[in-house]
């Protein structure tokens, strides 16, 4: 199964963290740094790991230079839960 899911990327976070859903939109932070893609890249290997798919079942569909993203996760049926800290 394939997800469309919106996200919203904060960068430059001490550490990368999901935060929770809000108004139907993921808010992620992440470590990298917003210049040549190395939050993109940074934000797709954390997606990547927290799931247990490879980085290759994840695809930014729109917004690869703006904060609010939206990404097509393909092998997952629905993101799962997220339990805040």
């Amino acid at each position: 199964m394939t997800i469309i899911i919106q996200i919203k990327v904060t960068p430059n976070a001490s550490k990368n963290q999901l935060i929770g859903y809000q108004e139907g939109v993921l808010r992620v932070r992440i470590r990298g740094v917003p210049e040549k893609g190395r939050v993109n890249e940074e934000l797709i290997e954390f997606l990547a790991d927290i799931l247990g798919i490879a980085k290759s079942q994840i695809e930014i569909l729109s917004g690869h230079t703006s904060r609010l993203k939206r990404l097509k996760i393909e092998g997952i049926s629905q993101f799962p839960s997220i339990a805040r800290e």
